[in-house]
């Protein structure tokens, strides 16, 4: 995945795929050049965050808010049976071809969703916020998501081998 500036001028629309792109790129960028072994590093104890963690609840994250609440898909998580977000932080067995096969293959549906869909202006339904948002406010959510995330990729491939840099 290219890791492109979004562009300084543009619409909103290209803007925000454009930031969402980014941040979906930097986060790749963050995984480039390791092993299976240096991914799965927890940050510190108590914590079990790792790389490959982000990587997958970052598939379950797009799978969710395109997928499930923009496309009206009814799909299992990818990685829990009981409807549980948090299990994809579990990269206990997890490998980076698995991780990352699933991760893409959730960012191209996304992509196709929000391509397909007539304007920004389109709404979907949230349980967990009993109200309908926009496609707006989701990629706004996802922007937000990916650069909170991307911060704790910072420390993490820091603390794995030194590699500093947004």
């Amino acid at each position: 995945m290219e890791r492109t500036p979004p562009p300084l001028t543009g619409n909103e629309r290209e803007t925000l795929r454009a930031y969402l792109d980014y941040h979906r790129a930097t986060l790749a960028w963050k995984c480039e050049g390791l092993g299976d072994e240096e991914l799965r590093r927890a940050s510190m104890p108590p914590s079990t965050l790792s790389l490959l963690g982000l990587v997958r609840h970052m598939a379950e994250v797009e799978r969710h808010w395109f997928r499930r609440t923009l496309g009206g898909e009814d799909v299992p998580h990818l990685w829990s049976d009981t409807h549980d977000f948090q299990a994809a932080y579990d990269a206990t067995d997890a490998t980076r071809e698995e991780a990352f096969a699933a991760w893409r293959a959730e960012v191209e549906h996304s992509r196709r969703v929000e391509a397909a869909a007539a304007s920004l202006e389109v709404t979907a339904h949230v349980p967990s916020w009993k109200e309908d948002a926009s496609m707006r406010l989701i990629m706004l959510h996802m922007i937000h998501e990916y650069a909170r995330h991307n911060g704790h990729a910072d420390f993490l491939r820091e603390a794995i081998d030194g590699t500093t840099g947004a």
